[in-house]
């Protein structure tokens, strides 16, 4: 039976009723499915997610017509309801295809000829009577009905949360609440905000008001506070708020009052969901696993730095002399201090801006340890970080998560490292490049990894922006004057022949950089208005710089703005260039999320870690590499979109990943990036559009930050005072650490 229905921009949308009578294809893990159904009119071949779908069973979609180049006419579904087959015959399918455990074609064959029409109720409500069946023992009865009930119970589980959810999330809390996922739900439906990967609090807060749980109910409010201290880690990197403006903040959320928002946060303390600690101003609320990590990577990293790493050093002066005379190299004192102070440091802070020898004392660190036989680990926080480590040093650079072992288990949608306390990371140093942009979780991991016994050299520019996550860990380490800090002042790098050195550090001072256009790396071209800037920087990329440079300069081009959502924001300049530089074409596949729409051919970024994607990759020697995990800020082309599958490939500097439709909501295009987002990267041209803008955003260390991410050739295309603007505009947004605080507790008692 088939049904149409009105639908938007002449989309055929119909109601089709049918039994499934064969499966082409099935994804356990996210449901999607290739299968045909039987109408009483045709054969329909239908595309979608249905998790836990059997032959026989019967099914009702609601879907929209679509022609497939290769395979036909086929109905794209949007949802969907299911029925459990109502006559023997119907039965038989359904038992015979596997969908029971313990039933197979011929134990499917004995129940229907023994029971008939009645052997569903037989298989829920009893399954002694399948004892009478020739085969069947009471533990093998027993088994069979616990099956037949399960896949009962998903059924209702699915109907239940289809109004709510997709298939795939609705798989996802079955999953984790198995039957008795719907009553959990309504006792209390924010479990699956705090429980659910995926679902947030205004979600889960609808849900609620539809269920009619009351908008002050202690389960609302303990989620509402969550979500406002989650938010504020995971956006603004707070690790802790002070009291009043958590209660503010909670109160204009969930429209109550203050008092009951003092309830409900005395509960979540009470059940160590939250930690409450005294201030000089009052008091402030802590996420417990945010304040754990915080304490705990204090005292590690105080315990790391107790360690007495002069031991073994016998004439370190001859050591820097003699990589001098092997290299023809003169340390400058500044340098040879820096180096010193390394080696004889159980934890040393290295930081200092760019052209100022950051990698000339990691090569001499990594010489003299190799000299007098100590191991070492290299490492930083992405991808692109560790592989300018490894191009420098010459020797292999991990991701700290690579370093640590990382593994995802995907019954607990949880991540953890197989390097810990119990299982330390086996080197004499561990070196650690990039560090502005660890947030407090994963350098709570990293130390937990590092024995007592091991020298932690961390190395960065805390000019720079912070973490995107909680914490802001170089520059605390450094401000709490407990550890030996090197800065590096001085430049080196291409000396006085590179402006875009000689501009980020006049930035970074506070002066005004050169944009006089006199040398051959540093451009400024001044333009007023949105439109502009915009047309001036298509202009850059698709004639200027291909002119002057040659066509292979075009994938080196990174386009780096100060927010997404503006007149020159990355929002706008990705759907302008996506039209320039990978327009739509024949036989080109394309796939749409949302208000995006990807194509073969896009350059994207990952916006979240996603430790679930698995990826392939070729080695050098011809074999292949297997893993999982695709990183915040990995950038990566659109190889291959499957349309009837719903996956999207995408090559991440020769890792192959696939994404089904449920992970593309991670994908963002990359022609043009956020200054954020480019943290830990180096591209050989940065192409900077600058406007003038809200002031809390235009800041002196996102110019900076941008300015330094450019290995060759910086343009900033826009207007000369919203430049100065952002120099003058020294101010940093506050986070709320309490990582210095507890550091000088912990010295001041030893």
């Amino acid at each position: 039976m088939i049904e149409n229905l009105n639908a938007p921009n002449d989309t055929e949308t119909v109601i089709v009723s049918g039994e499934v009578c064969d499966i082409t294809y099935q994804n356990e893990e996210n449901g999607y499915a290739v299968f045909d159904i039987e109408t009483e009119d045709e054969y329909i071949t239908v595309t979608g997610s249905v998790p836990a779908l059997f032959v026989g069973e019967k099914i009702k979609i609601n879907g929209v017509w679509t022609n497939h180049p290769t395979y036909g006419k086929q109905l794209k579904l949007i949802s969907f309801e299911k029925e459990m087959p109502s006559d023997a015959g119907a039965m038989l399918k359904y038992l015979s295809s596997g969908a029971i455990k313990g039933i197979g074609p011929k134990t499917a064959q004995r129940i229907i000829d023994r029971f008939g029409d009645s052997s569903f109720e037989v298989l829920e409500n009893a399954p002694d009577m399948l004892c009478e069946i020739k085969g069947i023992s009471p533990k093998r009865a027993n088994e069979i009905s616990a099956s037949f009930n399960a896949q009962f119970g998903m059924r209702r589980v699915m109907m239940f949360f289809s109004q709510y959810f997709g298939p795939t999330l609705s798989a996802k809390i079955y999953k984790k609440w198995g039957s008795a996922s719907v009553e959990l739900v309504q006792s209390n439906p924010y479990r699956l905000c705090n429980e659910i990967q995926g679902i947030g609090f205004e979600k889960a807060d609808s849900i609620a008001l539809s269920l009619d749980t009351p908008t002050d109910s202690l389960d609302r409010l303990q989620a509402g506070i969550r979500y406002i201290l989650n938010y504020n880690a995971y956006n603004n990197g707070h690790t802790y708020l002070p009291f009043e403006k958590l209660r503010e903040a909670a109160c204009d959320l969930l429209d109550v009052d203050g008092s009951k928002i003092t309830e409900a946060l005395t509960n979540l303390a009470a059940k160590k969901e939250v930690v409450i600690t005294a201030s000089d101003k009052g008091h402030d609320v802590s996420l417990y696993d945010i304040y754990q990590s915080e304490v705990y990577a204090a005292q590690r990293i105080a315990k790391i730095s107790s360690f007495n790493a002069e031991a073994g050093f016998v004439d370190i002066d001859a050591l820097i002399t003699s990589i001098e005379t092997s290299d023809g190299i003169n340390y400058s004192n500044e340098q040879r201090t820096a180096i010193k102070e390394a080696l004889t440091s159980s934890l040393y802070v290295l930081t200092g801006g760019p052209g100022t020898g950051k990698t000339t004392i990691i090569k001499a660190i990594i010489k003299i340890f190799n000299t007098i036989g100590l191991s070492f680990c290299l490492a930083a926080p992405t991808g692109r970080a560790a592989k300018r480590m490894t191009e420098s040093t010459q020797y292999e650079a991990k991701t700290i998560h690579r370093l640590l072992e990382y593994e995802f288990r995907p019954d607990s949608d949880e991540t953890s490292f197989l390097r810990d306390d119990a299982n330390p990371l086996d080197c004499d140093a561990v070196i650690i490049d990039e560090c502005s942009m660890i947030d407090l979780p994963l350098f709570a991991s990293l130390v937990r990894a590092i024995r007592p016994s091991t020298r932690l050299i961390l190395i960065g520019d805390f000019n720079q922006l912070p973490s995107v996550g909680p914490g802001n860990i170089l520059r605390d380490i450094i401000e709490s004057g407990c550890f030996k800090v090197g800065h590096l002042n001085e430049i080196y790098r291409q000396g006085s022949e590179s402006t875009i050195v000689l501009n980020a550090h006049k930035i970074k001072e506070g002066k005004y950089p050169d944009l006089s256009n006199k040398s051959s790396d540093f451009f400024f071209m001044p333009r007023y208005t949105a439109s502009d800037v915009i047309s001036t920087v298509t202009q850059l990329v698709s004639k200027r710089l291909p002119t002057t440079y040659g066509e292979d300069i075009v994938p080196q081009i990174q386009i780096l703005c100060a927010m997404r959502k503006s007149d020159i924001g990355t929002k706008r300049m990705n759907e302008v260039f996506q039209k320039i530089q990978n327009p739509a074409g024949v036989g080109k596949a394309e796939t749409h999320v949302k208000d995006m729409t990807f194509r073969e051919g896009d350059k994207v970024i990952q916006t979240k870690n996603n430790y679930q994607i698995e990826w392939k990759k070729e080695t050098l020697f011809g074999t292949e590499e297997n893993g999982s995990g695709v990183f915040n800020g990995d950038i990566g082309y659109i190889k291959e979109i499957d349309n009837v599958l719903e996956t999207v490939t995408v090559d991440f500097e020769g890792r192959i990943a696939t994404y089904d439709t449920a992970s593309l909501d991670d994908l963002e295009h990359a022609y043009a990036i956020t200054i954020h987002k480019s943290q830990g990267s180096e591209y050989p041209v940065v192409i900077l559009p600058i406007l003038k803008n809200s002031p809390l955003l235009m800041t002196r260390n996102l110019l900076y930050t941008a300015i330094t991410r450019a290995k060759r050739m910086v343009i900033v295309v826009g207007d000369k005072e919203a430049v100065a603007s952002m120099v003058d505009n020294a101010t940093s947004k506050r986070r709320y650490t309490k990582l210095i605080d507890i550091l000088k507790v912990i010295y001041e008692t030893n």
